[in-house]
């Protein structure tokens, strides 16, 4: 579960932009097939929220936020390009707890963190509803 203050800050958010929202409480899981079916609802109307490591050279390292719809992988060629990057791969567990505020599996698709990028897929931006 992502921590109590990205938590509150996430509701804060959402009710300060009159974003219409429902809680669902579940366990933390780390698969988006089985996590929908907890949930009820399709995984294409999952956001898949993945951490990954983007080295754009030898001395500097990004680190992204990647949301795509809950059915689909992310395309770590197109991360590549549209950073230039050398290399994408996906964090270790404990860099992606400490940059999103939660443990693999309750991943939110916002970054409170400067040092995490958020990149979502236009298709998870286009839904009207995302779980």
């Amino acid at each position: 579960m992502p921590d109590n203050g990205t938590y509150e800050r996430l509701i804060s958010l959402l009710d300060s932009t009159a974003t219409a929202y429902e809680l669902i409480d579940h366990e933390p899981e780390g698969t988006t097939e089985t996590v929908s079916a907890l949930r009820g609802h399709p995984v294409c109307e999952a956001a898949k929220c993945l951490v990954l490591m983007v080295k754009i050279d030898r001395r500097v390292t990004r680190h992204v936020l990647a949301v795509v719809p809950g059915d689909r992988r992310v395309d770590l060629d197109a991360i590549r390009t549209l950073f230039a990057a050398r290399y994408v791969g996906f964090c270790d567990a404990a860099t992606a707890e400490r940059l999103a505020h939660a443990v693999p599996g309750t991943v939110l698709p916002f970054s409170f963190d400067p040092a995490l990028e958020l990149v979502a897929d236009p298709d998870v931006v286009a839904r009207p509803c995302l779980y």
